[in-house]
């Protein structure tokens, strides 16, 4: 016997109403206009209006009844429900539907699956659409039939959803003993992760959030998750690294900056453009064959060990006049600008010189090889010919692409033993080697170079010498080991290369601008108290110049550059280490290239596309710039911390005020701010002092002056 279904439930009648997210099924003992008092199946009497009834109503079990008997009816239609509900599909029932329909009453979705539906099989039904909120949503009295791509996107959210419940129950947990490990003994295991881990790639999706988080900890993606997951652990934000590293995901001291910026590691990158740089070395054949060669004997200087040689020089000095070639690497002659290893190459922007290893800007096989200028090996080049007098005025200066061979590679302590006297050389630390051909040109150079420093001091630039340290990692038991030693001496070979580098970027800026060339301008339009000229190193004056100077900023337009006291600076001399260079270089190539074999490669670019690359290449140059200071100061804090905050370490007071006071420790090349009130009264910049630093955390980049005592 079929129950039958009741339109206007009165005393007697089987309703339904929702508590919580469930349907509870109740007896109506009284109809009061418009209110009903019902006896639910909890066994409680409740008063509601009819319209918080669902509407499926019926059968009626009759008046009269007694609790037991109520309650036993309840349970028994209750059983017949459940069971009715277990054999139906949703996904079944949803197909029927869609298509048809955008909204339908229960009643009538029944009779799809139906062709006798009463009214137990009416609220299965109903019960069923109720919980189905992917597919169907309840307007009362009827029901939304979700279109396809609806459903798609609410089951998606669905498992969204299903999964952060699990990831924020199992996950926590986890998570905390990830905390708790951090700190366990060189190879122990990370502790193993929960089995839910395995269902559902739950254990990827945490594992690409704490990289994610990691590189950047102020990503909203996940907000909610993410704060579930480490509720009651410390809200720092390198947690996700933290984390990260005690599950084993990344390596120990592991550098996220580079992550943070997009820069990938090594020479993988590079695989995906292997055809490009198959063609930039047949161009660069093509390109060499049609080249006037030069047999100039130049000589590059670069820091020890280095394998991208950008520069090499020669200097010559008659009646008073001084004739200096530079031979700059030259890949932008053939390279694909626009293309997509272009636009690799400008998210790179620069190499980057680290304490763990260096990264490059370019793919070895071009920037280590086929246009590093090697000893010996023919190379395109661009080189800049320019006439000064003995006062530094440039007579004339012009740039032409020339095949070149260098005929030596010194490095910085090599020149600077071929620029000292003999009796200076008998007592160098290291030998005078591969330099004795060259030590007159050498001297030339250094000549030119004294005469240009002058003259731009005179003019007003703001030289500072910080010779940067070597930090020295080593592997042990403990871990990794770091050294803070003195970097080579090398002051004379470092101003030579400076000095020369500085007069062609200036020379490149002028050229361009005479020529109608848009290029990458650094500058630095400020002014500046005319005290400030001269050649600094003490800590104090450091600071205080330090912070009269502004950031150079990229621009398209040339524009003065007060620290280097020049009217015109745009960088050409590092296009293997540095995107802003080789894009300079494509520009004044590009130009040669026009006047002397038509059509190779392409005109420059105009004005309004040099500014369109702009904002790009800023960003960048800034984003590389930033990891290449803030990651040498990361093993340096390391370096205090593993010392232990009892260790008293030389230090210079560079400047103070009534509130702070800055000291420079010169020989690691670090600068830590302390209160007032931790110095002595007669305190003053220059002064030499004792102190004792804590609080270290290299992961933020934090140190604290504990205590300070006079040296």
């Amino acid at each position: 016997m079929t129950a039958a279904k009741v339109h206007f439930p009165s005393e007697g009648c089987l309703v339904e109403f929702m508590q919580g997210n469930s349907p509870v099924p109740a007896l109506v003992l009284e109809a009061r206009n418009d209110r009903l008092r019902l006896y639910s199946i909890t066994k409680r009497e409740l008063t509601l209006p009819p319209s918080r009834l669902l509407p499926w109503s019926g059968p009626f079990l009759g008046t009269g009844l007694s609790r037991q008997h109520m309650d036993e009816a309840m349970e028994e239609h209750r059983a017949l429900r459940d069971a009715a509900a277990a054999g139906i599909s949703v996904m079944e029932l949803w197909e029927l539907a869609q298509g048809e329909v955008s909204r339908a009453s229960a009643e009538w979705l029944a009779g799809l699956l139906w062709t006798d539906a009463d009214i137990d099989r009416e609220a299965a039904l109903g019960h069923v659409l109720l919980s189905a909120k992917a597919y169907f949503r309840f307007s009362p009295p009827d029901f939304e039939v979700f279109d396809r791509a609806t459903v798609e996107k609410r089951l998606a959210e669905a498992e969204s959803n299903r999964l952060r419940e699990v990831a924020a129950a199992a996950g926590a947990r986890f998570f905390h003993k990830l905390w708790e490990a951090r700190n366990r003994k060189r190879g122990e295991a990370p502790p193993e992760p929960p089995e839910e881990f395995a269902a559902d790639g739950l254990g990827d999706r945490l594992k690409a959030m704490l990289l994610a988080r990691a590189a950047e900890p102020e990503q909203t993606d996940d907000a909610a998750l993410w704060k579930a997951l480490v509720k009651g652990l410390p809200d720092m934000p390198q947690l996700a690294l933290i984390l990260a590293e005690s599950w084993g995901l990344v390596p120990e001291h592991y550098n996220f900056l580079l992550d943070r910026i997009g820069y990938e590691r090594g020479e993988d990158w590079a695989r995906d453009f292997a055809g490009e740089c198959g063609e930039l070395i047949r161009a660069a054949e093509r390109l060499a064959g049609r080249l006037e060669d030069d047999d100039t004997p130049y000589v590059s200087v670069d820091a020890a060990g280095a394998a991208d040689r950008d520069d090499a020089l020669h200097v010559e000095l008659k009646d008073g006049v001084f004739l200096l070639r530079a031979a700059l690497a030259c890949p932008a002659a053939v390279w694909p600008f626009g293309g997509l290893l272009d636009k690799a190459v400008q998210k790179r922007a620069s190499s980057l010189y680290l304490p763990e290893g260096n990264e490059h800007m370019l793919p070895s096989a071009v920037g280590r090889g086929l246009f590093s200028l090697d000893e010996g090996q023919p190379r395109p080049a661009l080189v800049f010919t320019l006439r000064l007098s003995d006062r530094g005025e440039i007579l004339d200066a012009a740039p032409e692409l020339r095949l070149v061979r260098p005929a030596a590679n010194l490095d910085l302590a090599g020149c600077e033993a071929a620029l000292l006297d003999e009796k200076q050389q008998e007592n160098a630390a290291q030998p005078v080697t591969n330099v004795a051909d060259h030590s007159l040109m050498l001297r030339n150079a250094l000549t030119l170079a004294r005469i240009l420093r002058r003259v731009r001091i005179a003019a007003g630039a703001v030289i500072t010498e910080r010779p940067d340290p070597d930090v020295l990692l080593t592997e042990d038991e403990d871990g990794v080991r770091v050294d803070i030693v003195p970097g080579p001496h090398t002051p004379l070979s470092h101003m030579l290369v400076e000095e020369v580098m500085v007069l062609c970027n200036r020379a490149a800026a002028v050229w361009g601008r005479e020529h109608a060339v848009p290029l990458f301008y650094r500058t630095q339009n400020v002014a500046l108290p005319r005290e400030f000229a001269g050649v600094w190193s003490e800590p104090q004056d450091l600071a205080r110049v330090i912070r009269s100077l502004p950031p150079a900023t990229l621009e398209c337009e040339a524009k003065r550059h007060a620290g280097l006291a020049l009217d015109a600076y745009a960088t050409i001399t590092s296009p293997l280490r540095r995107y802003t260079d080789l894009f300079n270089q494509g520009q004044i190539t590009r130009l040669l290239l026009q006047e002397k074999h038509s059509g190779l490669p392409g005109p420059p670019l105009g004005r309004d596309e040099t500014l369109a690359l702009l904002p790009l290449i800023s960003a960048r140059t800034e984003a590389a710039g930033q990891v290449q200071r803030l990651r040498p100061r990361y093993w340096k804090l390391l370096f205090f911390r593993r010392h232990g905050d009892k260790k008293w370490w030389d230090a210079v007071v560079a400047e103070e005020n009534e509130n702070f006071v800055v000291v420079a420790l010169p020989w690691a090349q670090l600068m830590v701010r302390g209160r007032r009130r931790q110095f002595d009264e007669k305190i003053y910049p220059g002064m030499h002092l004792k102190v004792r630093l804590g609080k270290i955390s290299p992961l933020t980049g934090e140190i604290q002056l504990l205590e300070s005592a006079e040296a």
